[in-house]
């Protein structure tokens, strides 16, 4: 059963959703999320989404499994990573989420001691195409004990290597703020949405309308397409029936999502096929 959230621990959480693309392409594809997000960029090649939090404000599910979810619906729909960063009173961490690969994650304590792998940083490096040299000097710090970095100050470290990889975060848009003041940093960037859900008949509509060949979201054909289809049919069933199992919104979102494109996706090519 789930278990009743702590209020301190849920008010001191929060998020950040790192993707690599632009604002169109990442606005179809959270809103199908179904949760209220504001969408700013992050860099010439980056969007972050920063969601209001409600699912651990209010909810039984701690920020971490939540935005593991979310991270992984984003990325088995579309054909960019995601990489969560998220924070609470005890724990912060990462989850970077490419297609239908494994999530990889790595996690600090509240006063900075590493307790992930260092082959899963190393990993991490490798799918988002990082130097393997020189960013992992950089990167191999935050995964040994270091007197005085706590937890936010190892993302914080985290966030200067991903500047190579073309990461510009707003000032006052970082790690360790709580979800209402990172929201309302987010309403003052230039070009900011709002994220929020319009029903499936809008959301549908919004994604069968993406023009064809625009990066991330739009439908392509074939068999490649069917491919990915069927793929994602396959994965979304038995993902969202563990997740009611194990009671965790974050997972049902996630294979209700991928169930939703496969659905779409084969449906698109078998009328465009007719074109």
């Amino acid at each position: 059963m789930p278990t009743t959230p702590d209020p301190s621990q849920a008010k001191a959480a929060g998020a950040l959703l790192l993707c690599r693309a632009g604002h169109e392409s990442v606005g179809l594809a959270a809103q199908l999320l179904r949760e209220r997000m504001l969408l700013t960029g992050a860099g010439p090649e980056w969007s972050v989404l920063v969601p209001e939090g409600e699912p651990w404000l209010h909810g039984a599910e701690p920020v971490d499994r939540v935005v593991t979810g979310w991270a992984t619906a984003l990325a088995v729909s579309a054909p960019w990573p995601v990489l969560a960063l998220w924070w609470d009173a005890d724990r912060s961490g990462l989850t970077l989420a490419a297609g239908f690969r494994r999530t990889v994650g790595y996690e600090w304590l509240a006063n900075g001691t590493p307790v992930g792998e260092d082959e899963a940083m190393r990993t991490f490096a490798a799918r988002l195409g990082l130097d393997p040299v020189l960013d992992m000097q950089a990167l191999d710090p935050l995964t040994r004990p270091v007197s005085g970095a706590d937890a936010r100050a190892r993302l914080r470290g985290l966030l200067a290597v991903l500047t190579r990889a073309g990461v510009l975060l707003p000032a006052g848009l970082g790690p360790g703020e709580p979800a209402d003041r990172l929201l309302e940093v987010a309403r003052t960037q230039p070009g900011a949405e709002q994220i929020e859900w319009n029903g499936w008949r809008a959301a549908v509509r919004a994604e069968l309308e993406a023009p064809e060949g625009a990066g991330g979201g739009s439908w392509l054909r074939g068999r490649r397409a069917r491919v990915l289809a069927t793929g994602q049919l396959a994965a979304g069933l038995p993902l969202t029936v563990w997740g009611v199992r194990r009671h965790s919104a974050g997972w049902i979102v996630a294979g209700t999502l991928l169930m939703l494109h496969g659905a779409l996706g084969l449906a698109y090519d078998r009328l465009r096929a007719f074109d």
